[in-house]
């Protein structure tokens, strides 16, 4: 690899390289942009817009003008494009112009491809309308051979009477002459005489073979129209390369503003871009992953790529990790974008969703906010019932800081929209009670290194005496082993102030990751409530998913993203394969001069913080600053009480300690500092030698910087303290001049910079690590908070063979070596042997987590396409306010289909069928006696499908026509039309079966591992049964919009006068940290999935919610829970109605035909 790497060269040496010149021309700029008044400088955004080719006044972009005209060529076949759903023929133009932005040769690619581009949109186009067309083809077809049987054989002519039938029920083929239809008639014809000799005289199959007929002769005529609008499209491109040619793209003005951002940037907060933040941001506008080290300016950096994306008009979303970084950055940064004319906002968990200052939040030029706000309105966008509702914009381009934690270590982190589920029960109480008395060893084992807890056979018998059960696998008793399995979980695995904390009565989780409270996530599938009962605190409901996603498919929906980190190398790989996202490393400004010593390697955790506290003592007593970094919450109590023990002042920042959070970090570079502190990734605040006057001395710097107005907003203990300070600083202030103020500032500022200057000449800050993370990123982040901006500093590593990751991976190893050298328990071991088989283990366990994410990937890739799919249908629904064609066609193909299941012949053969078949559109609609079973005698089938067509959409239009009648003469009591009714209740039901689908396929996919036991593929058995249900999904959407429809219409427009309309639901937001109880339960496999050992089969929906054991999909379930628990009756018996029938005669055979229907 080291040969090929010297023939090849050093790929990020190359990406910085290739920007360079892109650099200098920035800064040949600069002298001009110094020149100009500020207006002059303001004025820059108004002329970059004017020039762009893909700005237009008003707002609109070039996407929006390609829309227009396409929507304009489809004229000609609007009754068949008027259906055509915006977003695909959105999806279409977008990626076209995608294309063009990425070519060096836009001109030509431009006059090359933009019809190509017109012709996709048509096709994509005629994808929505196949259903259309088939019904066409059907009606047609019916039409065709009722009346070949009434033409003279002299007469026949079935060229004039197809192309006149065609002409009759196809609007759209009047551009397309008879010469044309002739053509395509004489290609098909041919065919379907010779399948008629082939096939006799006979009547059978007739119809079929006419179908086949037709359908050729239509997708001929599709072809014509296409061809004739394409022909028209050269005039459009001629015009479009002559529009763009006097344009620029936004590589064009990269430069310029870039120079002009620079200069705002001093102008405004006195701080000017160095040319490696100007490299970062060329990197971060160009979709890639810039790495910066901590202290050099990502902040600022992000300020460049912004400000050129929002030139556009289409929004740029800056993605932070909490809630003050978000405020803190939209006011600080937001001072240069507003200078420059551009709207700044940010979105919060302070503002309430759905509201007019959330949507005017996303209508700015550039919104600041959390991933965790970001997703959570994407959902709540699809849940809303009108599109005034929604909040966001199309996902345009994102940056996200801190990106390496939030795509990396929260990629499967799902954002869950819940309601609330069933009470939940006193079994979770009782499990944790008898847990306890398991024996380690005996009753249960725990394997350290995969983090996983089983019980033995003795511990089950255990379980079983304690719950009076005989065999808890037994299928009465499934639903005992999730509270089994995670009351051991939770006793066990889990533990107190590392994984969670207990705050005011409630269970917080801690993230691994950086020691932060996470309030409102909750684990899933019980296991938080069985932590709840484990510590004696109040059991909260179960809660039921209404929409769901994750990180990792939320970020990928986003047209362009980038993101920014101080460490992003170690997982180039994941980021590149997963996101399509490379990694640029940003050489610093100026050279990192700071000692990363090697680790210190004890026998004993004893031994190991013995040292660890000597280490700071020596530290503290010459004043060297010192943070020590630790992996959990009780680590961080321990040795905080062993300072404590020595007499020396410190800091603690954990997940119980974190409201000074930055106010602590900031003043961690101090002399004499000593601050402890659980994992610092995305702290987001710079440790300056010296300490921070700004941070130290917040009253003054609230009267004299406006840039950081947000201090008001920063964490207090209490709220009542936060206003005491405020009156506080408000009096004191208002006896102070202008001038003390400022001698007051000037004065800290000085103080700050001696101590800066005795830190110096001690080394900086110094870094202390008692355990290693399993990731070598994180330990990379805690190093990286000394040594910034060329900085001295040094860092260094305690370990001990107790620690977890040692015990787990490396103890065995590093024991031996010990004892080979004679080591005694307080000598420490230095060795880069030993080193080397630390870093082994770290980069093991990242491939390892990786190769999960990675096929976890590939498994919820499938249901993510299924979510555009249905969220695309949601929202052609809102976007389309009359549903009623659409409605018409769905009528039509359920009565279709319907006949076609009951008769499965061309003619009704038994009486029984026919029974069948009018009991169940009796539900419908009262089927008229000259067309009961009775009255008919050798029906077609393809007639009487026509005739009960016909009976339904008439009965249908008859009750709406009536509805709207009620509503006009009566507008103000809130009665719903027919065309809001068909609305409504098609997203309710959309709403409803997809959540049923959501549990089904998590059901499915619980179990789907096993299916390799056969020498199958998990994954592919996974894809077929998803798409397979997938498929039936649509298919019961469809059915139950009609059903409802007609039976509500059944009752007649007094009683639907009388409904209510639908209140909207009160979802609540939750994170739930699915990986996490995976993987600290080892249930984490290749697949993603989670294994139930001896109960895969039997798997349970919690919340309230279908139990369903066998993957089937939403209505199946739905369906065997109508008559679960019912009495059952025999065929023969008389029916429960009253109506003196035998029940297999009545309601047993509207049974049986509702389940043939689907």
């Amino acid at each position: 690899m080291q040969v090929l790497g010297k023939l090849m060269g050093d790929p990020n040496k190359k990406e910085l390289k290739l920007i360079q010149p892109t650099i200098d021309k920035i800064n040949a700029l600069e002298p001009s942009m110094k020149k100009l008044s500020d207006e002059e400088l303001a004025a820059k955004t108004v002329e970059f817009r004017a020039q762009l080719a893909f700005y237009l006044k008003g707002g609109l972009v070039l996407e929006d003008e390609l829309f227009k005209l396409f929507r304009e060529a489809l004229v000609g076949v609007e009754q068949l494009a008027e259906k055509c759903s915006e977003a695909q023929l959105r999806e279409a133009i977008s990626e076209y112009r995608q294309k063009l932005e990425r070519r060096s040769d836009r001109e030509a690619y431009l006059s090359d491809h933009l019809q190509d581009t017109l012709s996709e949109c048509f096709e994509t186009g005629y994808e929505r309308l196949n259903p259309r067309l088939n019904e066409l083809r059907v009606m047609a077809a019916m039409d065709l051979g009722e009346k070949r049987q009434e033409w003279p054989e002299e007469a026949k002519d079935p060229q004039q009477a197809t192309i006149a039938l065609l002409r009759q029920v196809e609007p759209a083929l009047k551009e397309v002459d008879d010469d044309q239809l002739a053509e395509a008639f004489q290609e098909a014809w041919p065919r379907f005489e010779e399948a008629r000799r082939n096939a006799g005289d006979a009547e059978e199959g007739a119809d079929e073979r006419l179908e086949q007929m037709l359908g050729a002769v239509l997708k001929h005529v599709q072809a014509e129209i296409v061809a004739l609008k394409a022909e028209g499209m050269d005039t459009l491109t001629a015009e479009m390369a002559k529009r763009y040619k006097g344009g620029k793209t936004l590589d064009d003005l990269l430069p310029e503003a870039f120079a002009v951002v620079r200069e705002a940037g001093w102008r405004t907060i006195k701080m000017r871009h160095y040319d490696v933040q100007l490299i970062g941001g060329v990197v971060l506008h160009r979709g890639k992953i810039a790495e910066m080290k901590t202290g050099e300016g990502k902040t600022l950096v992000a300020t460049l790529p912004v400000y050129l994306n929002a030139l556009t008009g289409r929004g740029v979303h800056l993605v932070t990790v909490n809630d003050y970084l978000a405020r803190r950055d939209s006011e600080w940064m937001g001072n240069i974008y507003r200078f420059l004319g551009l709207s700044v906002d940010v979105v919060v968990n302070t503002v309430e969703p759905q509201t007019a200052a959330r949507r005017a939040a996303y209508a700015a030029d550039i919104t600041y906010g959390t991933n965790n706000e970001f997703g959570f309105d994407y959902l709540r966008d699809n849940m809303v019932g009108s599109m005034t509702q929604m909040v966001q914009r199309d996902m345009h381009f994102a940056i996200v800081d801190e990106v390496d934690n939030i795509l990396i270590d929260e990629a499967r982190t799902p954002l869950i929209i819940s309601g609330q589920g069933q009470e939940s029960t006193d079994l979770y109480a009782k499990f944790a009670r008898w847990v306890p008395r398991l024996k380690a060893e005996t009753d249960y084992t725990i394997d350290e290194k995969l983090r996983t807890a089983m019980l033995t056979e003795d511990g089950v018998e255990k379980l079983e005496h304690l719950a009076g059960v005989k065999n808890i696998y037994d299928e009465e008793n499934l639903d005992l082993t999730r509270y089994m399995e995670n009351a051991l979980k939770a006793q066990v695995i889990f533990k107190l102030d590392k994984d969670y904390i207990v705050k005011d009565g409630e269970v917080i989780i801690v993230d691994e990751f950086t020691g932060r409270q996470m309030p409102g996530r909750r684990y899933s599938e019980g296991l938080h409530q069985a932590i709840e009962a484990k510590e004696g605190v109040k059991v909260q409901r179960e809660n039921h998913t209404l929409a769901t996603i994750t990180f990792q498919n939320y970020f990928r929906l986003y047209e362009k993203l980038a993101g920014m980190t101080g460490t992003a190398l170690t997982e180039a790989e994941e980021l590149n394969k997963i996101y399509k996202l490379d990694v640029v490393v940003i050489p610093p400004n100026k050279p990192m001069v700071r000692q990363d010593l090697s680790d210190l390697i004890y026998r004993t955790m004893e031994a190991k913080f013995k040292a660890v506290v000597e280490e700071i003592k020596e530290s503290y007593e010459r004043g060297q600053p010192v943070l020590v970094g630790t992996t959990a919450v009780e680590t961080s109590e321990y040795l905080a009480e062993l300072l404590d023990r020595q007499g020396i002042p410190h800091h603690v920042l954990n997940a119980k300690h974190h409201e000074r959070e930055a106010q602590i970090v900031a003043q961690a570079g101090r002399s004499g500092a000593i601050t402890i502190a659980t994992n610092m990734a995305g702290r987001g605040t710079d440790i300056l030698l010296g300490g921070n006057p700004e941070n130290y001395f917040d009253t003054i710097l609230r009267q004299h910087a406006e840039r950081v107005s947000y201090i008001r907003d920063m964490p207090a203990e209490s709220e009542e303290e936060r206003l005491e300070k405020e009156e506080a600083i408000q009096e004191h202030l208002a006896n102070m001049t202008e001038e003390e103020k400022d001698d007051l500032f000037q004065k800290k500022i000085k103080e700050c910079e001696e101590d800066r200057q005795r830190v110096l000449e001690l080394g900086g800050l110094h870094i202390i690590g008692t355990e290693r993370h399993e990731s070598r990123r994180i330990d990379n982040q805690l190093r990286g908070r000394a040594g910034r901006q060329g900085d001295p500093g040094s860092s260094r590593f305690y370990l001990s063979l107790e620690d977890e990751l040692m015990r787990r991976f490396a103890a065995e190893r590093v024991s031996k070596v010990m004892q080979m050298v004679g080591m005694e328990e307080d000598m420490p071991l230095e060795s880069g042997l030993v080193s080397r088989f630390i870093e082994q283990a770290q980069t093991r366990v990242e491939g390892s987590n990786f190769d999960i994410r990675k096929n976890v990937v590939e498994y919820d890739d499938v249901i993510a396409e299924q979510r555009e799919v249905i969220y695309g249908d949601r929202r052609a629904v809102l976007e389309h306010a009359d549903m009623h064609e659409r409605i018409l066609t769905m009528i039509r193909a359920e009565v279709g289909g319907i006949v076609d299941k009951c008769i499965p012949g061309q003619v009704v053969s038994e009486e029984e069928q026919l029974e069948t078949l009018f009991t169940f559109m009796e539900r419908w609609v009262h089927v008229p006696e000259e067309i009961l079973p009775e009255n008919i005698h050798a029906v077609r089938r393809d007639e009487l499908k026509k005739r009960l067509i016909e009976l339904v959409l008439d009965h249908y239009q008859e009750r709406g026509n009536e509805l709207d009648e009620l509503v006009e003469q009566n507008p103000d009591q809130g009665v719903m039309t027919i065309r809001d009714i068909e609305r409504t209740l098609t997203l309710q039901v959309l709403d409803r079966l997809w959540m049923d689908h959501i549990d089904a396929v998590d059901v499915m996919r619980s179990g789907i591992q096993f299916r390799s036991i056969g020498q199958r593929d998990p994954l592919v058995e996974f894809k077929n049964e998803a798409y397979r249900m997938f498929d039936e999904l649509k298919q019961a959407i469809q059915h139950y919009i009609v059903d409802e429809l007609l039976k509500l219409l059944r009752n007649g427009v007094p009683f639907i006068a009388q409904q209510p309309k639908p209140q909207p639901r009160a979802p609540r937001n939750l994170r739930t940290n699915a990986d996490d109880i995976a993987r600290a339960s080892g249930q984490v496999k290749a697949d993603g999935s989670g294994e139930r050992p001896k109960v895969a089969a039997g798997v349970r929906r919690q919340g309230g919610t279908r139990q369903n054991g066998h993957g089937r999909t939403a209505v199946a379930a739905a369906q065997s829970a109508r008559t679960a628990g019912a009495h059952k009756i025999g065929r023969n018996d008389l029916c429960y109605c009253g109506s003196g029938k035998k029940y297999k005669k009545c309601h047993g055979l509207k049974k049986e035909s509702h389940t043939m229907s689907k």
